[in-house]
């Protein structure tokens, strides 16, 4: 007989005498699939997820007995659909979601078919936290000034969220002002289990920004996707994955008294990269898993994205059930957490030999040492005595190897600005503690406060030109620094909160002082940031700063009042006292007891159900926001808001496949091209596409907001993409001095003008031309952007050539109808000597696909050679074949909806 759920539900025992039921893993042996308890544990949870769901449908036995057999190092071919119990949304990637929901309503009116068709079958909690900006900082009230400007800027944005919240059942919108989603994640809305009925089940989720993976500190499985890949799993439809490598990370020793959780964040995150997790789970175990907090637990959970995993995942024990009860969840909710993973086998941190993995890598924490990361990936550790040499070095590194390609001279010029102060090479013009990698954890935050105390106390100061910023996670990070006593010191070095949000982190750094942006621009500065967050990508954090360090709170503080990154503050002063005696970073740094004395007075438990118990009326903009109401979207002339294209058009059978023959290269990327490189979130340029069509449409420049913000414009974001600043497109011949041409550029072949690649990608249209991007390593790696791979559809190309993948981006390329394929080991833009004037065919794939399979790229160069290499379509599995065929995965969901018949109408009286 088939397996069912049915087979595998037991009972089990609850505190007072109370009982519940689940899946039990423990039944598998007597149903003849094995004995789990030494797979991976979240590979179990996993397979709790299809053994509750398993119908022959979107879950088979075939599937359930594949995962039970998992051996660690067999080849990965099978596809593992993973039905989740919620999903979670920020705003920037929230509103086009909202937008692609909105239009599916439509076409499904368009088939007779009533709009709730398209409805969430699973919770959906949208938090909005990206849209704020740091406009205004070192004012007393620069916290609702800012959310002033939020508002205002955003009040069609928020309008059309609210307008969702209405018509979409089990959407909850959490307003501005509460906090960054993945902190009010982990606070509040992670509840550890889930229950229907009787049956108990884990809290399981994926969310529309990589850095899902925080909650993965709780034992809560989840990772980021893409909005398509969430929509599709709001809508019943499993994730589906390949069967992943789980890579055991064994953390050995303990902390060392002056280390953060940051820096052990970043060490992990070079050695894993170094280490190739790219697309595996990653699981943590060992004495040194267990000695750590479960906010430093979530710091490294956090940064999976960056170390390439798509999991970071901590097994559920002790440290993540008193983390529960001490963040306000109910005695039921954490004794329910408990006893079913206890019920399950799956409690407590393993030890060395109790799990079976692909590998194990193994860090010893006691060797991790102060360092940031920078100046453009994070990955990229500095040790922090090192910082200085190394900034040195890149300014006089030859621009052909990366470098600034500055002589001595040059690279020790100074600017005077009118206030007396002067700028220089490694000036520090940004500032900011954000982002939810730390300020979700109250021992590196209350560190800075710390560290800001006592550099007040010994009358050091920050220089005025500098933007700096605190924007807490959560409301609950202000209010134990108030209760320390810390919130004042950190306002008076000019960290005053600033906003609830990620601010900085996602490019929303906000202008620069006019002066000091002339001063920078006219002399061509390589000026810093510092930034307690996850991302440093380049144009990323602000077009101006070409240097950009992450490292931990306290850190940002004290490079704040070096006032510059070429400092060596083992050995070189912050400033002078009083008495114009130096001061050192050691002089300041806050001691072990101090900082134990500091989180004895973080929040206790009421604090989080008291902030968190009406957050929808958490502002009165939010309340005062009239909306439409009614099931189905009104569309209106709005350069925020429209109908998305991607359904055009849609009728039932997909449209035939068209060959990819005499297709042009619209882009030669290089390595570590991101998403931000291929949809920036920052401010629009006026002379940009984006800022020529909104100045057509009546839209100020002072009005422009970022990329980000107008993520529901498919008119603004389809000429954005490829539009980041720092673009460097190999087809452009090089500038003076070697210098790479930086900006979302090309050359229209064969014509060789040059202009826009939004410009060249709409000539290329217009003549019927398929065009191709080429790129090498790690292409698409950063924030889990859609429309990184929405509007590379919508300019109209048919394929991405790269050396190899970020996870999230591949998919949402799949899934977007745009096809990924991958150079053979040894070949690559420059060894096919590729120059963006040839011609080519793609061949081998026009009777269909097959997941894998091997296809033939036929280059025609302009003298009239023609060669060939093998490529390797990077459609890894047979649903992803289903979903490309039918023309990306927002046709394929309609498709598969629309096909089922709708039920009859209930009879009359």
């Amino acid at each position: 007989m088939a397996l069912t759920p049915q087979d595998t539900r037991r009972p089990f025992a609850l505190a007072g005498g109370r009982r519940g039921e689940m899946h039990a893993l423990g039944a598998l042996p007597a149903l003849g699939l094995g004995d789990v308890s030494r797979l991976p544990v979240s590979l179990r949870i996993l397979l709790e997820s299809m053994l509750r769901h398993v119908d022959g449908q979107r879950v088979t036995e075939a599937q359930v007995r594949a995962l039970a057999a998992w051996q660690p190092q067999a080849q990965r071919t099978e596809e593992l659909p993973f039905v989740v119990s919620r999903i979670l949304l920020q705003d920037f990637t929230g509103v086009p979601l909202l937008c692609d929901l909105a239009a599916m309503r439509d076409v499904a009116l368009q088939f007779g078919r009533e709009p709730g068709l398209i409805e969430p079958l699973v919770p959906v909690d949208l938090v909005v936290d990206h849209s704020v900006q740091v406009d205004h900082f070192r004012e007393a009230d620069a916290l609702d000034l800012n959310m002033k400007l939020e508002f205002a800027r955003n009040a069609e944005r928020y309008r059309f969220l609210k307008w969702g919240a209405q018509a979409f059942r089990r959407l909850r919108v959490v307003p501005p002002g509460v906090g960054i989603v993945h902190q009010v994640n982990l606070e509040h809305l992670a509840r550890g289990v889930h229950w229907q009925g009787d049956l108990c089940f884990p809290d399981t989720l994926v969310g529309t920004d990589s850095h899902t993976t925080m909650v993965n500190a709780l034992g809560v499985l989840g990772w980021g996707v893409g909005g398509i890949e969430a929509e599709a799993g709001l809508l019943g439809m499993p994730v589906s994955i390949l069967t992943p490598d789980v890579v055991g990370v064994h953390l050995a020793g303990r902390l060392r008294a002056g280390t953060t959780a940051t820096d052990l964040v970043l060490t992990l995150t070079e050695q894993l990269r170094a280490a190739n997790v790219v697309g595996q789970f990653v699981e943590f175990f060992g004495e040194g898993a267990a000695s750590l907090s479960l906010p430093d637990r979530a710091t490294l959970a956090n940064m999976a994205p960056e170390y390439g995993a798509t999991v970071g995942f901590f097994p559920p024990d002790d440290v993540a059930a008193d983390y529960l009860a001490a963040t306000g969840r109910s005695a039921n909710e954490v004794d329910a957490f408990r006893c079913y993973f206890q019920a399950q086998q799956m409690f407590g941190m393993p030890r060395s030999g109790d799990i079976d993995y692909s590998r194990v890598l193994t860090l010893n924490l006691d060797q991790v040492v102060s360092c940031v990361a920078g100046p453009g990936r994070p990955q990229d550790r500095v040790a922090l005595p090192d910082l200085k040499r190394r900034f040195l070095a890149d300014l006089r590194r030859p621009a052909t190897d990366g470098g600034q390609g500055l002589s001595v001279l040059a690279a020790g010029q100074r600017v005077a600005l009118a206030t007396g102060a002067s700028l220089g090479h490694g000036s520090v013009l940004i500032a900011a503690i954000t982002s939810c990698t730390n300020t979700s954890n109250p021992s590196v935050m209350l560190a800075a406060g710390l560290l800001a105390r006592n550099a007040l106390s010994r009358g050091l100061s920050v220089p005025a030109h500098i933007k700096t910023s605190l924007a807490p996670g959560s409301r609950v990070v202000t209010d134990y620094l108030a209760q320390a006593g810390l919130l004042a010191p950190l306002a008076q070095l000019g960290f005053r909160v600033v906003a609830y949000g990620c601010t900085t982190c996602i490019g929303n750094s906000g202008p620069l002082d006019e002066e000091v942006a002339d001063a920078v621009a006219g002399h061509a500065l390589v000026v810093a940031s510092v930034l307690s967050g996850n991302r440093n990508f380049e144009s990323r954090i602000h077009p101006q700063v070409r240097a950009n360090y992450l490292m931990s709170p306290p850190l940002v503080v004290a490079f704040a009042l070096a006032g510059r990154v070429d400092i060596d503050l083992d050995h070189e002063a912050l400033g002078n006292d009083a008495l114009g005696r130096p001061v050192l970073l050691r002089d300041v740094w806050p001691s072990a007891a101090d900082l134990a004395e500091a989180q004895r007075s973080a929040a206790p438990p009421s604090t989080y159900q008291r902030l968190y118990a009406a957050h929808a009326q958490a502002h009165p903009s939010w309340t005062a926001i009239v909306t439409p109401q009614g099931p189905l979207a009104a569309w209106a002339g709005s350069t925020y808001i429209a109908r998305p294209p991607f359904l055009d058009g849609f009728e039932l059978e997909p449209p035939a496949w068209l060959p990819v023959r005499n297709a042009r290269a619209l882009a030669l990327l290089g390595d570590s091209v991101t998403t931000d490189h291929i949809s920036p979130a920052g401010a629009i340029a006026r002379d940009s596409p984006a800022g020529v069509w909104l100045l057509a449409a009546g839209v100020a420049e002072a009005s422009f907001n970022s990329y980000g913000s107008r993520r529901g414009q498919h008119e603004v974001m389809l000429r954005g993409t490829f539009a980041n600043p720092r673009l460097r497109n190999l087809m452009l011949p090089a500038g003076p001095n070697g210098r790479p041409v930086e900006g979302g550029m090309t050359l229209l072949r064969p014509d060789g003008t040059r202009m826009s690649i939004y410009d060249a990608a709409m000539a290329h249209r217009a003549r019927g031309t398929p065009t191709l991007v080429f790129a090498g390593h790690d292409y698409g790696s950063g924030s889990s952007r859609d429309w990184a791979a929405k509007g590379t559809q919508l300019l109209g190309v048919r394929a991405v050539v790269a050396r190899s993948y970020e996870r999230i981006h591949r998919s949402n390329l799949v899934g977007m109808g745009v096809l990924p394929l991958q150079f053979g080991e040894h070949d690559s833009i420059a060894s096919l000597g590729l120059t963006g004037g040839e011609t080519f065919d793609l061949l081998g794939i026009d009777d269909g696909l097959q997941p894998g399979q091997a296809v033939t790229l036929r280059i025609a160069a302009p003298d009239g050679q023609r060669r060939g290499c093998r490529l390797r379509l990077r459609i890894d599995t047979p649903m992803e074949v289903a979903t490309f065929c039918d023309g990306g995965l927002l046709p394929h969901v309609m498709r598969s909806l629309l096909r089922v018949p709708a039920a009859p109408a209930a009879a009359g009286p």
